[in-house]
């Protein structure tokens, strides 16, 4: 069975997304634990991270970098965390997550948006991936 990010991939499951190729996909974060929490994923699905192939590992954080980059200039932030946690979906994906100082991040406190807010926030993202 696809996982719910193969899914998304091909557009079963509907997301806010921030950019999109051939190989990446990067949207928000449905529970983020702040404001323009975003996923980046293989459109290929691979359970763990560490599977991937190298070419397609090093792609994917080259592709989060410049996700990263978007999220910075539109979300006011010290930096962008970075964190691969991968238990609770069967497919590779980054968290990319802005943060204003070490405490701020905790998946334990997801936050909730309306549907209308999450697109909004992704327009801006987008608008700012180059």
């Amino acid at each position: 069975m696809a996982s719910i990010f193969t899914r998304i991939v091909n557009g079963e499951i509907p997301c806010h997304k921030i950019a999109e190729n051939e190989h990446f996909l990067a949207f928000l974060d449905i529970a983020p634990v702040a404001k323009g929490h975003t996923l980046v994923i293989p459109k290929k699905e691979v359970d763990y991270i560490f599977d991937l192939e190298e070419e397609l590992y090093i792609g994917l954080h080259l592709f989060a970098k410049r996700v990263a980059s978007a999220i910075e200039k539109t979300i006011h932030c010290e930096r962008i965390g970075q964190t691969v946690l991968g238990l609770e979906v069967p497919h590779a994906h980054i968290h990319l997550v802005p943060l204003l100082n070490m405490q701020f991040i905790d998946f334990n406190k997801r936050q909730s948006m309306e549907q209308d807010a999450f697109s909004a926030l992704a327009a801006k993202i987008q608008a700012n991936f180059v």
